[in-house]
């Protein structure tokens, strides 16, 4: 090591060692391309540009203006939106501000919000709370009330939604979340908000890049607000859009700035507009099918092997497989496919029975791999070493008790980074990732 050299850069070598010599499968992870990461690291970061295109606060933002500008314009084009009936904020920071700003540009303090229920798929920023406790900070200035799957099928029953909603009578409904394998039937859910005077917010953070290429449901027909992240299909960097009608996106681009936050981050914004770009070709296209294709063949093989895939497959770019029925954990899984170089993450399943720090599934998924190139035959490899390792993973049974568990993680960590046939996997896996380029020119 050189004596002057900063340790970050060897972590961030050792980083990219990683991401090259693993099979990253966690469905809101992907890759960017070599252009998206230049612009995110241009000197754009050295500009504050608080304000809005051509009304900043500061002087010295022509450049900064035209680029902002054409994000907001490749955004509304990407998703085929007229700019006099759509408009489209570029500065939210994240998946979560957006939301938030979407909160605080439409509702009142105590205003009614229905979601989806977190532990079948919905997601924090929703407003997620706990019987007497409010976890997120929605929940503590919103009243939330959830919306759930079916108990038997793990897909929505609209019809419940809809009593749910002329009951509850919320101002605004929010579709989406984390782990919700099947369509949203956007029309329905609009429809649903409408009849009963509420807002719909299509919240496409996870489907972003698979709605812009056409292979799912576009929701902008129906919703009143759509926000998404750019850093999961979309395939840019960590950041987010908010689209909403005409009639509400000054109330939104207030609510970002100067409701929430101060100067917006121009160099993620470049990096959004070059993402943008990139999924507007024929090749984007081609890999948001192949991304889909992917998660169909990884749930099949699990499926044919015996596991419980939720929902009975997929129709985007993620999988869920409830564990249970295996008689493991998917908090030992977890660990076990990571010692074996598969990324996935432990996840709660409809009807939970386990906490969410020790759940009963595993989330995974295709974005990641498709972007390096593979396709379904390799999707049937990488099954068949999951299958291995989830098989094996039942000689570790996870213990009941906070003290057994403490003495659990202890050994079990030390034996699964000592076991021989998951370090025989890892190899095989090292050796197989290495040939896929984790962002192909």
């Amino acid at each position: 090591m050189h004596m002057n050299r900063d340790v970050v850069f060897d972590l961030i070598a050792s980083e990219e060692s990683r991401q090259k010599e693993e099979l990253q499968m966690i469905p809101s992870e992907n890759y960017v391309s070599v252009e998206v990461r230049r612009a995110v690291g241009s000197v754009l970061m050295n500009k504050y540009a608080e304000g809005q295109v051509g009304k900043r606060y500061y002087q010295g933002n022509k450049n900064i203006d035209a680029v902002e500008d054409l994000c907001k314009k490749r955004a509304l084009k990407l998703f085929g939106l007229s700019s006099t009936e759509w408009g489209v904020n570029v500065q939210a920071l994240s998946g979560s501000p957006a939301n938030l700003a979407v909160y605080v540009a439409l509702l009142e303090p105590k205003d009614r919000i229905m979601s989806m229920f977190l532990p079948e798929g919905g997601h924090l920023s929703h407003g997620w709370h706990l019987p007497g406790k409010s976890v997120s900070f929605v929940s503590k200035i919103w009243d939330v009330e959830f919306y759930h799957v079916e108990r038997m099928s793990r897909v929505f029953d609209y019809d419940e939604i809809e009593k749910q909603a002329k009951r509850f009578r919320p101002k605004l409904i929010i579709s989406g979340g984390t782990a919700y394998p099947r369509e949203i039937d956007h029309k329905l859910m609009g429809e649903i908000a409408h009849s009963v005077g509420a807002y719909y917010l299509a919240d496409i953070a996870h489907e972003a890049g698979l709605v812009a290429a056409g292979v799912n449901l576009s929701p902008f027909s129906h919703a009143d607000v759509v926000t998404m992240t750019t850093h999961k299909t979309l395939r840019g960097p960590r950041g987010a859009l908010i689209f909403s009608r005409s009639t509400l996106s000054d109330r939104i681009d207030s609510a970002v700035f100067p409701g929430l936050q101060g100067g917006p981050h121009e160099h993620t914004i470049a990096g959004i507009a070059v993402c943008l770009k990139e999924a507007s070709t024929p090749l984007f296209q081609r890999y948001a099918k192949q991304v889909v294709a992917n998660a169909k063949t990884l749930a099949g093989e699990l499926e044919k092997a015996g596991f419980d895939v939720v929902a009975g497959g997929t129709d985007k770019h993620l999988v869920l497989v409830d564990l249970r029925s295996a008689g493991i954990s998917g908090w030992v899984v977890a660990r076990v496919l990571e010692n074996a170089g598969i990324i996935v993450n432990k996840n709660t399943v409809p009807g939970e029975s386990a906490s969410p720090i020790y759940p009963s599934g595993i989330r995974f998924g295709s974005p990641a791999l498709t972007t390096r190139g593979m396709k379904e035959n390799d999707m049937r490899r990488i099954a068949a070493w999951m299958i291995e390792m989830l098989r094996y993973s039942v000689r570790w049974e996870l213990p009941d008790g906070k003290e057994n568990r403490a003495r659990f993680t202890k050994q079990f960590l030390r034996q699964v980074s000592k076991d021989t046939t998951v370090a025989g996997v890892h190899k095989q896996v090292s050796s197989f990732a290495k040939r896929f380029p984790t962002f192909p020119e």
